[in-house]
């Protein structure tokens, strides 16, 4: 952004009285250091409040989206539960179809149902020591250890 006065100093004006060009720099002073430093400043204030309200428009746009993904994430969630107690009732009459009572055929689907519920807690579980950065937490660690000796001189 140009400040007015920096506009005109370099080019010609035209006079409205007589339709002639006078040239800008006959009534008008060059700006100086100040006025430059002071037109700078001004742009850059500008400038980062340009991108402020760019920054602050995204992330209302984020946050909009984050919701619409936890919403479509959370009826997903839903339409998967559904769909696996819908294979679990399949899986239960096949078993009642091949002669086991009904009473059995649903305790079998219910401990099938919590032993790969436990198997997938124990991968939860040995996959979360990884959240702990441990590689890092050793490196630093050491370093930290590094510059906590005494100096040898």
């Amino acid at each position: 952004m140009a400040t007015a006065d920096g506009v005109a100093a370099g080019r010609a004006q035209e006079s409205p009285d007589r339709g002639r060009e006078v040239p800008a720099a006959a009534g008008l002073a060059e700006p100086g250091l100040l006025d430059n430093a002071q037109a700078l400043w001004h742009d850059l204030r500008g400038l980062a409040h340009d991108h402020l309200q760019l920054a602050a428009l995204e992330t209302q746009r984020a946050g909009k989206s984050l919701v619409t993904m936890i919403a479509s994430a959370v009826a997903a969630g839903l339409l998967l539960v559904t769909a696996w107690l819908g294979l679990m009732a399949a899986g239960a009459v096949g078993l009642v179809a091949l002669g086991l009572h009904p009473g059995p055929a649903l305790l079998l689907v219910a401990v099938l149902n919590v032993a790969a519920a436990y198997l997938l807690y124990a991968l939860i579980r040995r996959s979360s020591r990884d959240l702990r950065f441990p590689a890092t937490v050793r490196s630093l660690q050491a370093d930290a250890a590094l510059f906590a000796r005494p100096d040898a001189s």
